[in-house]
């Protein structure tokens, strides 16, 4: 049977990426990302807004790309997948982490210094990690490079044709022949 381990965020870079090198070169970022939710209190009927911290790692040309463009505060959204982990902290006891290993990233908000943006209030660009390859937290197989996420087109409105008693009102009109 097939699995999915598939994390989605949008939210805002909590602090400056951090960049490391591996003794190989592979680039490692890591950032912390806030996401709110908002929801209304049964008893006193006040809204309240609960603040989640991620803690999230890219890896490769992705991590050099997300180190250079998100800054604390900005908005951003990430694809990737849940990595659980346990460490033993300096007292001696095991501690239990949840990492997001970033494999896709989309710069929101408007683009800094660069003027302008697009209809949305957008900006920034799409990347992500190639999907050629398996990728793990050494960083996979070499060569990846990031892909400008290209807006998708949005389709034109249909008009109804008006339709002729011919017999065929149920045929669609978009027959190849």
């Amino acid at each position: 049977m097939a699995s999915v381990n598939k994390v989605i965020l949008i939210g805002n870079c909590g602090r400056d990426p951090e960049v490391r090198y591996t003794p190989t070169g592979t680039a490692i970022c890591n950032v912390s990302v806030a996401t709110s939710s908002r929801r209304k209190d049964r008893s006193s009927g006040e809204n309240i807004e609960e603040t989640q911290w991620h803690r999230v790692t890219f890896y490769e040309r992705l991590a050099e790309i997300a180190g250079e463009y998100l800054k604390k505060g900005r908005p951003v959204y990430i694809e990737g997948r849940l990595k659980y982990g346990k460490y033993t902290d300096k007292d001696g006891i095991e501690r239990n982490t949840v990492d997001i290993i970033a494999e896709q990233m989309q710069l929101l908000g408007g683009r800094e210094g660069m003027g302008g943006g697009d209809e949305m209030g957008g900006g920034g660009g799409g990347y992500s990690r190639g999907r050629d390859r398996d990728s793990d937290e050494t960083g996979g197989g070499a060569g990846g490079r990031p892909e400008r996420a290209a807006p998708a087109p949005r389709p034109a409105p249909r008009q109804q044709a008006p339709k002729a008693a011919t017999g065929f009102d149920d045929m669609d009109d978009d027959i190849p022949f």
